[in-house]
C-alpha cells in the first residue's frame, strides 16, 4: 500500500461513560432501594448446583487470582445482577444503554456472589472506567449458587466490558451460570488507533476473548473447587462475530455458542466496507425526494437494505452508517484518506477521500491482507445458533447472516448449526420502544436460542430446523418483550 500506515497515541473515546464509584476490595455491597418496572422470578438453579454461602467468598484468606491479570479488585456482592450492581457501583449503565427494550423485565431475586474487575497487560488506554485508563478490562461474576457453567461474552460495537450486563448477564446469572465479559482490548470511536498495523485492533478482540475464557475457567475452578462443566460463548453485533471466530478457531475451549446479529468479515466480501458506501452515496438523494429519489431507493435495496425497513433508514444514516464506515475503514484501510484520521463525517460524494465513494474491490491487496487477519470461514467446531433480524439496517441480513449460514453449510458444518431469521428484528433492541408496532426485540429470542442450545447439549434435543421466525399479527408489544418461541407458526 503506497500510503504511509499511521497510528497515533490512543485518545479517549468520544463517548464518555459514567464511571462507577471506586471499587473496594472484598467489601460487601448492600442492595439499596432500586425502582423496577416489573419483576420476574429467577429461573430455578438446575439440579446439582453448588451453593457456597457468604463465608465461603467473604472470609479472609480466600482471595481469588485471575491468571495473567495485571490488576484486579474482588468484591463480595449481595446481588450480581444490574438491579444490585447499579446500586453498588459495579456496572456502568452507559455501556448497555439502548441495547435492550425499556420493557424488558428487571432481574428478579438477588444473585449474591463475587465480582472481580480488573485488566490484563495492555499498552492502550481508551477504556477510562474506574479511572484506570487501561484497556483489556474485564469483569468476572461468580454466583454463590452455581450450575457448573460459565458464559463468556465480548462487548458489542466499541463499548466496554459492562455492555452485556442487561441483555445477557442478568439472565444467565439468574440461571446459575458464572459470567465473564471483556472490553476486547480497545474501546470507543478511536479504537483504530490501537495496534501496529491495519487490522490489529480488531484482531486483538479475538485474542482478548480467548484470554478471558482461559482465565475465567481457571478462576471459576478455584472458586468452586471443581472444573467448569460447560463453557458457552455468546454476544451481539461485534460480540456475535467473536462467537463465530472462537468456535472456528478455539472450539476446544467451548461447548457451544449463540451468535446474535454478528458482523461478517470476508476477504472478498461482503463486509461492512462493501455495503455501507453505497448506502452513504444513495441515502441523501432518497431523503431529498424529487426525480432522483426512485433510483436512490433502488440503489439502497440493491446494497442489501430490505424493502419495508425504510422507516429505520434516517436513524441508521445519522447514527451508524457514516461513523461505522469511517472508523472501520480507517482500521483496515488507513491509506485511503492519507494523513487524515477516519475521514470526513457525512462528506459529499466526489469530495476528496470521501467514504461514500469508497470502493473496496478497487483497493490495494494490502487491504485484503488486513481483512484476512479477522476473516471468518464458517468452519465451526462446536454447536452454534445464530439469530438475526430481517430489519437489521446496520448489517443487512442478506449480506451477513444469510451469507454466514451459507458459509457454514459449504464448509460441511451444517449439522452443528441453526440459523433463525427473526422477522421485524432490528440491530439494536432500543429501537423497539420507538416502533413497537413494526419491530420485534431480539433479547427474548436470544433467551429462547440459549435454552435451545442447552437442550441440544444436555440431551441431544435438536433445536428446530433453521427458518424465519414470524412476527405474529397484531402482536402485543408487552408479550414481544418477554416471549419469542423459535417455531414456524
Amino acid at each position: 500500500m503506497n500510503a504511509v500506515w499511521k497510528r497515533g497515541p490512543a485518545r479517549r473515546p468520544a463517548r464518555r461513560a459514567r464511571r462507577p464509584r471506586p471499587l473496594r476490595p472484598c467489601a460487601t455491597a448492600t442492595l439499596g432501594a432500586v425502582a423496577v418496572l416489573a419483576l420476574t422470578a429467577a429461573a430455578p438453579v438446575p439440579p446439582g448446583a453448588r451453593e457456597a454461602g457468604p463465608a465461603a467468598h467473604c472470609a479472609a484468606g480466600t482471595r481469588l487470582s485471575v491468571p495473567a491479570a495485571e490488576h484486579q479488585v474482588e468484591a463480595c456482592l449481595d446481588d450480581l445482577t444490574t438491579r444490585g450492581t447499579l446500586a453498588s457501583g459495579h456496572t456502568v449503565q452507559a455501556d448497555w444503554t439502548g441495547l435492550t427494550p425499556a420493557g424488558l423485565p428487571a432481574p428478579g431475586a438477588a444473585v449474591p456472589g463475587v465480582q472481580i474487575d480488573g485488566y490484563f497487560p495492555d499498552a492502550s488506554t481508551t477504556n477510562t472506567h474506574h479511572g484506570w485508563n487501561h484497556d483489556a478490562q474485564f469483569v468476572i461474576r461468580l454466583p454463590d449458587r452455581w450450575n457448573g457453567g460459565l458464559v463468556i461474552a465480548g462487548a458489542p460495537g466499541t463499548r466496554a466490558q459492562y455492555a452485556n450486563d442487561r441483555a445477557i448477564g442478568d439472565w444467565v446469572l439468574a440461571r446459575g451460570y458464572a459470567f465473564a465479559a471483556t472490553d476486547k482490548g480497545n474501546t470507543g470511536a478511536d479504537f483504530h488507533r490501537d495496534g501496529h498495523a491495519p487490522g490489529d485492533a480488531i484482531a486483538e478482540w479475538n485474542t482478548r476473548v480467548t484470554q478471558l475464557t482461559r482465565a475465567a475457567r481457571a478462576v471459576a475452578a478455584h472458586r468452586y473447587r471443581q472444573p467448569v462443566r460447560r463453557t458457552l460463548v455468546t454476544g451481539l453485533s461485534n460480540g456475535g462475530y467473536l462467537v463465530r471466530w472462537q468456535l472456528e478457531n478455539h472450539p476446544d475451549l467451548y461447548d457451544g455458542g449463540v451468535d446474535w446479529e454478528g458482523a461478517l468479515w470476508r476477504t472478498d466480501g461482503p463486509n461492512l466496507l462493501t455495503f455501507l458506501p453505497p448506502a452513504l452515496r444513495a441515502y441523501p438523494g432518497y431523503a431529498a425526494g424529487g426525480p432522483a429519489a426512485r433510483s436512490a431507493h433502488r440503489a439502497l435495496l440493491d446494497a442489501g437494505y430490505p424493502a419495508g425497513s425504510e422507516f429505520l433508514w434516517p436513524y441508521y444514516y445519522q447514527t451508524y452508517w457514516d461513523l461505522t464506515q469511517r472508523t472501520y475503514r480507517e482500521e483496515l484501510d488507513p491509506g485511503y484518506d492519507g494523513a487524515q484520521q477516519a475521514g470526513t463525517p457525512f462528506c459529499a460524494p466526489g469530495s476528496p477521500a470521501c467514504d461514500a465513494d469508497y470502493d473496496y474491490a478497487a483497493r490495494p491487496a494490502d487491504v485484503r491482507r488486513a481483512v484476512a487477519k479477522i476473516a471468518l470461514t464458517g468452519r465451526i467446531g462446536k454447536p452454534l445458533i445464530s439469530l438475526q433480524g430481517t430489519y437489521d439496517v446496520l448489517l443487512p441480513i442478506s449480506r451477513t447472516g444469510d451469507t454466514y449460514a451459507r458459509m457454514v453449510r459449504e464448509a460441511g458444518r451444517g449439522a452443528l448449526f441453526r440459523y433463525y431469521r427473526v422477522a421485524g428484528g432490528s440491530h439494536v433492541d432500543g429501537l423497539f420502544d420507538a416502533f413497537p408496532d413494526r419491530l420485534r426485540p431480539l433479547t427474548p429470542c436470544h433467551h429462547s436460542a440459549f435454552r435451545a442450545l442447552e437442550g441440544w447439549l444436555d440431551g441431544g434435543r435438536r433445536p428446530p430446523s433453521s427458518h424465519t421466525v414470524p412476527l405474529p399479527r397484531h402482536a402485543d408489544p408487552a408479550a414481544l418483550v418477554t416471549d419469542c418461541p423459535l417455531t414456524t407458526g
